[in-house]
């Protein structure tokens, strides 16, 4: 069984090309979201709450191959939250929450990098956007 030991991190040209319904895509910043947009398709847990919510992202990302993390730039709340989700994954696997440990993965950048780039960005409201 595969287990979640380390972080490495993604450029916005491989998450383009790996966004799909096996990769989950975790925006961590906190009230910015609701002023700067978001990457389409990504689903909001915010840093401030993270740990209290785990239990529900578990849900929403089991079955994935991928859960990419990313805050604003992703120096600090993004990698941290990773960690977080990291150390709690190989338990839920153990004790059958989970089906499998998904790989973890930090975008390059965050969500400055992407929305510079000019790259998918979405304005919807809600934790889950279901936009591609």
């Amino acid at each position: 069984m595969a287990n979640c030991s380390s972080i490495s991190f993604v450029s916005g040209d491989d998450l383009e090309v790996l966004q799909g319904p096996k990769v989950a895509v975790i925006d961590v910043r906190d009230e910015e979201r609701d002023s700067d947009g978001h990457i389409a398709g990504s689903m909001h847990f915010a840093s401030e709450s993270f740990e209290e919510k785990l239990p529900e992202l578990l849900q929403e990302i089991n079955g994935k191959e991928a859960v990419v993390f990313h805050c604003a730039k992703s120096q600090v709340r993004g990698p941290t939250c990773a960690r977080i989700l990291c150390d709690h994954l190989n338990t839920a696997v153990s004790e059958g929450i989970m089906d499998k440990v998904p790989k973890v993965v930090v975008l390059e950048r965050g969500f400055n990098g992407w929305a510079m780039a000019g790259r998918p960005v979405c304005s919807c409201a809600g934790t889950v956007c279901n936009k591609t």
